[in-house]
C-alpha cells in the first residue's frame, strides 16, 4: 500500500476489521481488538500515530519477562563507556560472524547520543547475521528502528505484514511493533538507526514546493498477513536499554486485519528525487534528507537520515566534492554500495565513519587533487549510495567500536600531505 503515515485499512480475511467502530461489543470472528499507540493519545492530529489491530489472541496474555543474555554487543544511551572524544573515527566493514548468529544477536552498537529514558537522541548499530530468527520475535520499546541492508536481502515478518528488504532499500519499524528477521541469501549485513525521539517524518519542502526529495507515494506499507501457529516462540523486548525475554505458546504474528497510520514501511532509496545546483556552488547536504526526527528546537533535528545517491554534477566554476567544513551537528556515515565522492579510498561498503561536533573533515588528498584538476563537464556520479545519520548532540562511541580490530587507526592520515597555499611574492605575511 502506497503512502507515508497514511491511514490504511487492510484485511487478510475479508470482514476482519469491524465497520463503523473500533471496539464493538462483538467483533468479527471473535477477534481481539488492540490499539497500538506510537504517540501520546493527546498528540496533535497531524502528529498522532496509532493503529487498531484485530488478532487471534490478546498480547496481554504472556508470562513475566526475565533478563535475556544474548545480543551482548547491543548498547543504549546514555553511553558512558568512554569519555567524549573530538577525534574522527572510521571503520572497515563489520566482519561476518563465524558462528550461527541471527539479526538480534548480530547487532553491534557503534555509539549514539541522548538518553533513552528522556526519549531524546538515537543510537547507531550495525548487524551481521547468517541465520534466521528461529521461533523467536523481537520488539523495541525504546525507539523505532530504521534498517538499511548493505549486503543480502532480508525478510521482515511483522505483526502487520511482511516486507522483503534489499540493499538500497530501508525499512522503518515503529516502536513496539513485533517482528522477526530472516536473511534470504545466507549472510546479511547492514545498518540500524534506533531513534529514541519523535518518530521519523518527511522533511518540510519549503521553497522546493509540493514535490521532490522522498515522495509520499514511494513508501510502501505491507498488507495484512498472519500465521496461526501453536508452537512455542521466544519473545524478546528491549526496554530502557535492557533485553527481556518471555515465552509464548503461539506465534505473535496473528493480526488478521488492522487499520491506522502506525505501521512498518519500506522505501527504495533509488526513488529519491535529488535536488541539486544547476549554476554554481553546493546546496547544503540537508537537501538530501529522506526522513527527519525533529527536536524541540525548530530547524534542529534530533536525527536526520540523509543520503548521497546517484546524481548529475553540472556546477560551473565549483569544487564538486563535499567541501571542507566543521559542523554543529554530528555525522555518522555509512556506505551501501559504490564509492563516496569525497573519499577515494578507505571508505568501503559496510564501513562507517564518525565526525562529531566541530570536527574538521572533508575530501581526502587524492579526492581533492582529482577534483581541482577535473574538467568541469557535466558528470554523472553513478552506482553509489552513501548515507548519514546526523544529530544535534555528539555521538559517543562504545568501547566495542572504539577498540575494534576493524577500526582504522590511521584515518587521520588521509588528510596528510596537503601543501601550504602559495601567496604572490611581496605580499605582507604578518
Amino acid at each position: 500500500m502506497a503512502g507515508f503515515a497514511n491511514h490504511f485499512l487492510t484485511e487478510a480475511v475479508a470482514g476482519a476489521v469491524p465497520v463503523g467502530r473500533n471496539s464493538p461489543q462483538s467483533t468479527p470472528f471473535g477477534l481481539y481488538p488492540e490499539q497500538l499507540s506510537g504517540t501520546a493519545f493527546t498528540a496533535p492530529r497531524a502528529d498522532n500515530r496509532r493503529s487498531w489491530l484485530y488478532r487471534l489472541r490478546p498480547t496481554a496474555q504472556h508470562r513475566a519477562y526475565a533478563p535475556y543474555a544474548g545480543a551482548r554487543l547491543l548498547a543504549t544511551a546514555p553511553f558512558t563507556d568512554l569519555p567524549p572524544s573530538p577525534n574522527r573515527l572510521r571503520w572497515d566493514p563489520l566482519p561476518m560472524p563465524q558462528d550461527p548468529t541471527d539479526f538480534l544477536d548480530g547487532l553491534v552498537t557503534y555509539g549514539g547520543n541522548g538518553d533513552v529514558a528522556a526519549s531524546v537522541g538515537f543510537a547507531v548499530h550495525l548487524y551481521a547475521c547468517n541465520r534466521p530468527m528461529q521461533r523467536r520475535a523481537f520488539f523495541n520499546a525504546d525507539g523505532e528502528m530504521l534498517i538499511a541492508p548493505q549486503q543480502g536481502t532480508l525478510r521482515l515478518t511483522t505483526e502487520m505484514g511482511r516486507i522483503d528488504l534489499a540493499p538500497q532499500q530501508v525499512a522503518l519499524v515503529p516502536r513496539g511493533v513485533r517482528f522477526r528477521v530472516a536473511p534470504q541469501e545466507g549472510e546479511a549485513r547492514g545498518y540500524v538507526c534506533e531513534n529514541y525521539g519523535v518518530p521519523f517524518r518527511l522533511p518540510e519542502l519549503g521553497p522546493i514546493g509540493a514535490n521532490g526529495l522522498a515522495n509520499v507515494r514511494d513508501f510502501e506499507t505491507p498488507v495484512a498477513w498472519f500465521e496461526d501457529v501453536d508452537q512455542p516462540v521466544e519473545l524478546i523486548q528491549k526496554f530502557q536499554g535492557s533485553l527481556w525475554s518471555t515465552s509464548l505458546p503461539h506465534s505473535p504474528f496473528d493480526v488478521v486485519g488492522w487499520h491506522g497510520n502506525l505501521a512498518p514501511c519500506r522505501y527504495d532509496l533509488r526513488r529519491f528525487n535529488t535536488i541539486n545546483t544547476v549554476s554554481y556552488d553546493h546546496p547544503d547536504p540537508s537537501i538530501f534528507t529522506v526522513l527527519t526526527s525533529p527536536s524541540d528546537t525548530p530547524g534542529v533535528a534530533n536525527c536526520d537520515f540523509v543520503i548521497f545517491p546517484p546524481r548529475w554534477m553540472v556546477a560551473e566554476d565549483t569544487f564538486r566534492p563535499p567541501w571542507f567544513h566543521r559542523n554543529i551537528m554530528s555525522e555518522f556515515m555509512g556506505l551501501i554500495t559504490g564509492v563516496y565522492d569525497a573519499k577515494a579510498g578507505g571508505f568501503a561498503p559496510g564501513g562507517a565513519s564518525l565526525h562529531n561536533q566541530m570536527a574538521s573533515h572533508g575530501p581526502d588528498r587524492a579526492s581533492y587533487d582529482a577534483a581541482i584538476a577535473a574538467p568541469l563537464a557535466p558528470h554523472k556520479i553513478d552506482a553509489t549510495m552513501a548515507f548519514m545519520f546526523e544529530g544535534r548532540f555528539p555521538l559517543r562511541p562504545t568501547r566495542t567500536a572504539a577498540e575494534a580490530d576493524f577500526a582504522q587507526r590511521d584515518y587521520d592520515e588521509c588528510w596528510s600531505g596537503f601543501r601550504k597555499a602559495r601567496l604572490p611574492d611581496g605580499e605582507d605575511k604578518a
